[in-house]
């Protein structure tokens, strides 16, 4: 890569959920622009390593933490064992979710606090580790959460889903504000339906899935690469005056009403 510039040259960029889908895509792509790059998650160790080997195969140092970021706990040790390893947090992407399709009538409480848990207070204790390490660095910061499309619409089986996702949302826009004396950065990405762990059952159904092909104009689902330019470009200085925006990576979907 002699002669060429790349976006995160030097930065150091944490990722939660990064050990598969569009977490480990972005933890990957990060790697490629030149940053070391730490990962939480929960699960499998294999697939994590695998996210490691290629940041390590990239040229940039690795490390994963595991733990379940629902537990507040959680975002205190990554950020802690990230900052001891790496030197600090310049980018951070909040992106671990869960989605377990299910039907209102009878949904189960347990569903429903678990998909609150994980997806919007997980979301906020990681956030709000990864801003106090910032501000304490003095030299500003990115913070990146991985919304979604279901911010802005809703699905039959997503009724547990769809609020945490709006609640993302929010989040970036009111931490935006909270944060940008400090010169942090907070925006949300909002990704349409993107093959990953999280809705291959659901995109197994041959109709399902060319009724999801046929709403998206750019004529096929997205894969977690679809994500990395993006999340590159919030995370680097081409994005210097862009605070609270929400970027729909949707392929059309969000606008296709007819």
């Amino acid at each position: 890569m002699e002669g060429t510039h790349m976006l995160l040259e030097g930065k150091t960029v944490l990722v939660t959920g990064g050990s598969a889908g569009i977490g480990q895509a972005i933890a990957i792509g990060a790697a490629r622009q030149g940053a070391d790059v730490a990962i939480n998650f929960v699960g499998d160790d294999s697939k994590a390593q695998e996210t490691l080997v290629q940041v390590r195969q990239a040229g940039r140092k690795a490390l994963a933490v595991k733990g379940d970021v629902a537990i507040p706990e959680t975002a205190d040790r990554f950020i802690a064992e990230a900052t001891d390893a790496l030197g600090g947090v310049d980018v951070f992407v909040s992106n671990a979710g869960i989605c377990p399709f299910h039907a209102f009538l009878d949904m189960p409480p347990e569903t429903v606090d678990r998909t609150v848990q994980v997806n919007l207070l997980g979301a906020y204790y990681m956030v709000q580790a990864a801003a106090r390490q910032m501000v304490s660095q003095k030299r500003g910061g990115s913070i990146i959460a991985m919304s979604s499309i279901s911010a802005l619409v809703g699905g039959e089986f997503q009724t547990h889903y769809t609020p945490t996702k709006a609640g993302v949302l929010s989040l970036m826009q009111s931490a935006a504000i909270a944060l940008g004396k400090h010169g942090i950065r907070c925006n949300a990405l909002l990704p349409g339906t993107i093959e990953t762990d999280i809705n291959r059952e659901d995109l197994s159904d041959p109709r399902k899935r060319a009724y999801m092909e046929s709403r998206t104009p750019l004529g096929r689902l997205g894969e977690p690469e679809d994500l990395v330019g993006p999340a590159m470009f919030l995370a680097s200085d081409m994005a210097r005056y862009v605070t609270g925006a929400a970027l729909l990576v949707d392929g059309g979907m969000y606008v296709n009403l007819q």
